[in-house]
């Protein structure tokens, strides 16, 4: 379970980030103090080109992203394989993640070799195709000041609906299911959009809700961590997915 309660008497913040082709987008909920009356709920959705953007002077007392945090030096990591084994259907959704030296590389070609070298299999373009938000999620990871932790919004889903969906986010009925198991969860996102999060497609403004769902359950204690024993990054933090 969860790796301690940060929840404190005046109530917290808790948000989740998900990437698009754009930039980021952002849903921040509001987490009711401990032992007062109310639901969590939406407090804000927005967007940025950059991360660091996002979360300047978000306030929330954890973060929840949508994107690898920590990598191995050889190997691959243990927390993608796990995930993968939990999403049936929607096990497609978590790329195996190679380790540090592979993203220095400039091109696909060059880092699927490396890859090779250090892992015994090649790198797929779809993972390649994280290479530039990856490498800035471990650069604003160094100089943060609160808590964020790795989260897979299809394994939140899987938790909300207790089962991996069927659908796919990028069907209609997909989303629709998707909005609807956040709807029951209290995260209702408003209808309309404008400004920056207007730019965000509403599958990433859903998968960004959902990982705001799993980071108030890292904040409360409840949440899973995948795997049981985390593997270590070589500053000895853990490699762990979260929901």
């Amino acid at each position: 379970m969860g790796s301690g309660r940060v929840c404190h008497r005046g109530g917290m913040r808790v948000t989740g980030v998900d990437a698009y082709r754009r930039g980021w987008v952002a849903v921040t909920l509001e987490v009711p103090a401990a032992g007062r009356a109310g639901r969590v709920g939406v407090r804000a959705v927005r967007g940025h080109g950059t991360l660091d953007g996002l979360l300047a002077g978000n306030g929330a007392g954890v973060v929840g992203i949508d994107m690898p945090l920590g990598l191995l030096e050889s190997g691959w990591r243990e927390a993608d394989l796990a995930a993968r084994g939990l999403l049936g259907v929607r096990r497609s959704s978590v790329f195996a993640i190679p380790p540090r030296a592979v993203w220095g590389e400039p091109d696909h070609a060059a880092a699927s070799l490396r890859c090779r070298e250090l892992t015994g299999k090649g790198l797929s373009v779809q993972a390649w195709g994280l290479r530039a938000k990856l490498l800035e999620a471990d650069a604003y990871r160094e100089t943060c000041a609160h808590p964020m932790y790795e989260v897979h919004p299809e394994l939140a889903f899987c938790a909300l609906s207790g089962a991996p969906l069927a659908l796919s986010k990028h069907t209609a009925p997909g989303l629709e299911l998707r909005r609807e198991l956040l709807a029951r969860a209290g995260l209702v996102l408003p209808a309309g959009r404008s400004g920056p999060t207007a730019r965000a497609p509403l599958a990433d403004t859903l998968d960004a809700a959902a990982v705001a769902w799993s980071a108030w359950r890292i904040a409360t204690g409840h949440a899973v961590i995948l795997p049981a024993r985390p593997q270590r990054d070589r500053q000895g933090r853990e490699i762990a997915i979260r929901y």
